[in-house]
């Protein structure tokens, strides 16, 4: 796999000047990084300033990786080219193979059959490519490079990673890797999620499924994943399945049975693209807890909120100590309960005490922070604040200060360079809570 991460030379096939094409989008995307990036087509001498070569072969170097963009009546002689210059890794982009029928299934065997016996690694066919942000590789046609960090999402739709590229360059989480194993024809989504927990900067694993090829193989693996994995289904309804059929090649399977294999495995079920990422943002960055969360908020309808989403979780209530160490700057009429609501005109410093209190407790391992905007509110002391707080107590902290405004955002930011994983929504920050305890007490089990 490491050869796919961090290529001294890349040669792409399909290399094109043309406006709004997966071969210009290439080479644009690889050229944003120092690396010997070569164009090969025969009907340019040069590309972008560089000179273009009309085959692989023509080549003189070694070359590391050989990025395919053509349509697919010419893959299979470059493919043949790969395999006589021995090169280090493949990705096929092209599409036309094994999601179209038997006949493409045959056109994919002999193609992975040709890279197999030179022992070259294929990604593809049909694929977006791979990103690799620490490296600044990136070969593949997305729309942009994201930022990196503790995340490797591995997706069976290509498309699903533009977006959530695109999504990212706004936001503060970053990638490990991504990767969209296309056909998988050869290294197969197995393959991608052992990398991932063998790789340093990879924290968590997401994945987007439509099917599986060998779910046993599949279940035995991420059974037996140290780092914790967040899954969303596609395909579980009957129109879905036959979608999912055209789009890989793969089958969908039973939704309930994947479901439950999820389960049993320890990984974690998402329901929507946005709990795939809140819940992986936290994991990669706060520590998983057992048992015991604390609410601080100043508006009691989104703190019943925050309760009614953490149904099922341990609540403690406050003890009497918490109470009397905070009772001196609390308003009169604050709940002293958990949900703790320090009403709507709660002052930084009010904040903090509470804060403080609630963190001393020691049957509470988790806390998560509410702010919705009041005029007297002040969301960047307060974000300062919950920093320093986190440092001291050493506790799971999750935000949810409400509001993009100019009046939060840099709040919100210096939380998020802190590593403190922030949600407009409650049940975005619920989410986060629910998935880093289940993560803690599967830890546990399996530290015996």
């Amino acid at each position: 796999m490491k050869v796919f991460f961090n290529p001294k030379t890349v040669a792409v096939v399909g290399a094109t000047e043309r406006e709004k094409s997966v071969g210009r989008g290439l080479m644009e995307n690889l050229l944003t990084d120092e690396r010997n990036i070569i164009p090969v087509n025969p009907n340019h001498e040069n590309i972008l300033g560089m000179k273009a070569y009309p085959s692989i072969s023509s080549i003189p170097e070694k070359i590391d990786l050989v990025v395919i963009a053509i349509p697919k009546n010419g893959v299979l002689e470059v493919v043949k080219s790969c395999a006589e210059k021995e090169v280090g890794g493949v990705i096929l982009i092209s599409a036309g193979f094994g999601e179209t029928g038997p006949d493409g299934k045959r056109e994919e065997e002999e193609i992975k059959d040709i890279l197999n016996q030179k022992n070259i690694p294929l990604i593809g066919p049909n694929c977006l490519g791979i990103v690799r942000p620490s490296t600044g590789l990136n070969a593949s046609f997305a729309p942009g490079t994201p930022k990196a960090g503790g995340v490797a999402f591995i997706s069976q739709s290509g498309a699903l990673i533009d977006s959530v590229i695109d999504n990212s360059l706004d936001e503060n989480y970053g990638f490990s890797f991504l990767v969209s194993p296309g056909n998988a024809a050869g290294l197969s989504l197995v393959d991608y999620i052992n990398w991932a927990n063998e790789d340093e900067e990879t924290k968590v694993i997401a994945l987007y499924i439509e099917g599986l090829g060998d779910g046993r193989e599949f279940y035995e693996t991420i059974k037996n994943i140290e780092k914790p994995i967040v899954v969303i289904k596609g395909g579980k309804s009957e129109i879905s399945q036959k979608a999912v059929s055209s789009h890989t090649g793969s089958l969908a399977g039973e939704a309930e049975v994947f479901s439950a294999m999820l389960k049993q495995a320890g990984a974690i079920e998402a329901s929507s693209i946005g709990e795939l990422f809140n819940v992986s943002k936290a994991l990669s960055w706060q520590k998983p807890f057992k048992g015991g969360i604390g609410i601080v908020t100043n508006g009691g309808g989104v703190g019943v909120l925050m309760a009614d989403y953490l149904e099922g979780e341990s609540l403690p209530e406050m003890e009497k100590e918490t109470l009397s160490f905070m009772e001196e700057l609390m308003h009169p009429g604050y709940s002293a309960s958990n949900p703790l609501d320090i009403v709507g005109d709660a002052s930084a410093e009010r904040y903090e005490v509470a804060v403080e209190g609630v963190l001393r407790q020691n049957n509470i391992n988790a806390l998560v922070v509410i702010q919705t905007l009041q005029i007297m509110t002040e969301p960047e002391k307060n974000a300062k604040m919950l920093i320093e707080a986190q440092e001291k107590h050493g506790k799971t902290v999750v935000a949810c200060f409400m509001g993009k405004g100019e009046k939060t955002k840099n709040a919100i930011a210096l939380l998020e360079r802190n590593r403190i994983p922030n949600y407009q929504d409650p049940l975005g920050a619920s989410q986060a809570l629910k998935s880093l305890n289940l993560i803690g007490k599967k830890n546990e089990k399996n530290s015996f």
